[in-house]
């Protein structure tokens, strides 16, 4: 543990021999963090990725529409595993329920990562196991959802101020145009922007959750295009 505090000191010396503290040093500081953190716990941190993946694999909207005896969402309107489909098939209830859902998968594991003291890259990379879990999820053959609820859940608990902004856009876009994919995609795309200016620290996550969200949204997107993209 000393050495590597003592690696920690000589990485960042330079800047602070200076005394600056720039955005550079910053980032050089996060990183020696991060550094530290997978060398004085790495099996923590891998039991919560692995953690966070199978939870994110748990594909919440199946077992809801099963509860409310309705059609497996996988096999309706646009085959998505998410809320949204599940509000097609069933109605608010189970939609709001399938959200709160795959939110808290996202949630959890990002809170424990906090609460066991890692470092906010860390946390970011549990964050983004638990939305690659709803993407790929193991328990339902690597064919998942587009991880918007769940990228909600993590965001809460690692940058909650750009996390309600966003959520705010969304329900403005929703409820102008009614269109979840729309909203979803425009209310993503504005999470690194939001976070550079607020919670620069979480940059990162929110760039690759962007990048994440919108692949998995391109089929929306020649909809969206074309003028086919069905709204609720």
């Amino acid at each position: 543990m000393h050495r590597q505090a003592i690696l920690w000191l000589f990485a960042c010396l330079p800047d602070l021999r200076a005394g600056i503290f720039s955005q550079n040093t910053r980032c050089r500081l996060r990183t020696c963090d991060a550094a530290m953190d997978v060398t004085s716990n790495p099996i923590v941190i891998v039991l919560l990725c692995f953690g966070a993946y199978l939870a994110g694999s748990v594909l919440f909207a199946v077992p809801v529409c099963r509860a409310w005896q309705l059609p497996d969402p996988r096999a309706l309107g646009s085959g998505n595993p998410g809320a949204t489909n599940v509000y097609r098939a069933g109605g608010w209830k189970p939609a709001l329920i399938t959200l709160a859902l795959d939110a808290f998968k996202g949630w959890l594991p990002v809170w424990l990562a906090h609460l066991a003291g890692l470092s906010i890259l860390v946390q970011a990379m549990v964050a983004l196991c638990a939305v690659t879990g709803h993407m790929i999820p193991l328990f339902y053959r690597f064919k998942g959802g587009k991880g918007v609820a769940t990228a909600l859940g993590a965001g809460l608990a690692l940058a909650p101020v750009t996390t309600l902004i966003m959520a705010g856009i969304w329900l403005v876009i929703m409820w102008r145009w009614r269109i979840s994919a729309l909203a979803s995609l425009i209310a993503i795309a504005s999470g690194p922007v939001i976070s550079a200016l607020l919670e620069p620290d979480t940059l990162p996550l929110f760039g690759l959750l962007t990048l994440l969200i919108v692949v998995r949204h391109r089929n929306n997107l020649i909809r969206l295009a074309q003028g086919r993209e069905t709204g609720l």
